[in-house]
């Protein structure tokens, strides 16, 4: 017994040396730091400077709330002709110079200044920049950048460990906050136009607006965009624009300088249980067409409401957000196949998307004169106008003729080209055999009064 014990510590001793010889050679990795995934990624995060023209007070009080540099202006005599918006960006292409941030550093920007992690300043150029999305690229003539490995968002999970990078208030360059991914597809925030948010409780403040959002294998999965504070600074809640979504814009921005979104020309609404149950269903995700626009792609392809989208070209749609995300990143003239349901049926209709621009001025010229407004048949019993039957302006639409011609959104119409009308459809009829111009009779508040709107007002 006691030579058998000997033995068996003698192997237990050789195995224990074997391994940590093998743990010394391969060196594990060290999971209590990010300082190796840092070192390699922190040098593609620059800080971002825009000098750019101040048009409205609002725009100053913003840009001083986000430097807090200085005390805050408080009267618009005081207002310099230009100022400075800071943020960051991302380095994605080493060889082009390439580097990716958020719209809103460069709107409206005079010159932009990029400063690398090395303390390098390089005047940059805006190779595009799409608001919608709130994502723009810049270009800068400088060797020896490091670039930043692009990951995959549609991977990512909820729980997920993330750091956020970049210059909080333009001037803590380099800024390292790390947290979780806390929720995906957030949307209807009222942020953007297009929204498909990363949720993050990483810590994001003022000056880290296009800075990025990495993985724990360093890769950039998100750039900064948002926070939801009461007070500008950050108490958890912040939203980076997914690389994915980010990625198709840049293609386009690189290609063709913007972003000519197609139009379908729907409103669309989620699907609930409620919905479900009430269009006798067993769907429970998808869209549910609610609206189809006159002469738009969508009429012409032969939705109708009451359609409910299940996926377009191939790619399977859960709720209203995911129609417009898909959609808004295709350019005009692109053609993509709709499976929607429609009671029973399962169909697939093929849609071109058409130029919005192209199709608004193919509808003013269809009614020059109506264009660009809604409106709502009126009745009132006024002590001043007596008993009114006529036409409401509910609203006006900028730029159009209407709006060039002084119309506003509740002005009573009573009269077109000296024809009392009592309807819309009265108004619209007479609108129609006009040539160059309709005259209207106006109501607005106590007063009465004509206004003509021109064909080219």
């Amino acid at each position: 017994m006691k030579q058998l014990s000997i033995f068996h510590a003698f192997f237990i001793l050789i195995i224990s040396l074997f391994f940590c010889a093998a743990s010394d050679a391969g060196k594990p990795v060290d999971t209590t730091t990010l300082a190796p995934m840092l070192k390699k990624v922190l040098p593609a995060v620059v800080n971002v400077k825009a000098q750019v023209r101040i048009t409205d007070f609002e725009t100053l009080r913003e840009i001083q709330k986000q430097r807090k540099l200085q005390p805050e202006m408080d009267n618009e005599e005081r207002i310099p002709p230009t100022g400075v918006s800071v943020g960051s960006g991302v380095i994605i292409d080493a060889n082009k110079g390439y580097v990716l941030t958020n719209a809103h550093v460069v709107n409206d920007a005079q010159s932009v200044t990029v400063t690398l992690a090395d303390g390098r300043h390089f005047k940059a150029k805006i190779i595009g920049a799409d608001k919608p999305s709130d994502v723009a690229l810049l270009e800068v003539k400088a060797k020896n950048l490091t670039q930043i490995p692009i990951g995959d968002t549609s991977q990512l999970q909820v729980g997920d460990f993330v750091v956020a990078i970049g210059s909080p208030f333009g001037v803590l360059n380099q800024t390292v906050t790390s947290g979780i991914v806390s929720a995906l597809g957030r949307n209807t925030l009222g942020i953007e136009s297009f929204e498909n948010f990363i949720q993050t409780d990483a810590s994001i403040n003022p000056g880290n607006s296009g800075g990025a959002l990495v993985n724990m294998q360093g890769e950039l999965i998100g750039i900064n965009t948002a926070i939801l504070s009461p007070d500008r600074g950050s108490i958890g809640i912040g939203f980076a624009i997914p690389i994915n979504m980010a990625k198709s814009v840049v293609d386009q921005l690189i290609e063709y300088g913007n972003v000519k979104r197609g139009i379908l020309g729907i409103g669309l609404q989620d699907i609930t249980p409620e919905l479900s149950s009430a269009f006798n269903t067993k769907v429970t995700e998808g869209a549910a067409v609610t609206q189809v626009l006159p002469d738009s792609p969508a009429q012409q392809a032969g939705l109708l409401p009451g359609d409910i989208i299940t996926s377009i070209s191939g790619i399977p749609i859960k709720n209203a957000s995911e129609v417009v995300n898909t959609v808004g990143f295709l350019r005009v003239n692109s053609r993509i196949k709709i499976a929607i349901l429609r009671g029973s049926k399962q169909l697939s209709l093929g849609v071109t998307l058409a130029d919005p621009m192209k199709r608004k001025m193919m509808m003013a010229q269809h009614d020059p004169f109506l264009h660009g407004i809604s409106l709502k048949n009126f009745s009132l019993l006024s002590p001043i106008h007596g008993n009114i039957q006529a036409v409401l302006v509910v609203s006006v639409e900028d730029g159009s003729n209407p709006w060039n011609s002084d119309l506003k959104p509740g002005d009573v119409i009573t009269s077109a080209n000296q024809h009392k009308i009592k309807n819309i459809e009265e108004l619209r009829a007479v609108a129609a055999k006009s040539d160059k111009s309709l005259l209207l009779n106006v109501l607005r508040g106590p007063s009465a009064f004509f206004l003509v709107i021109g064909k080219e007002a």
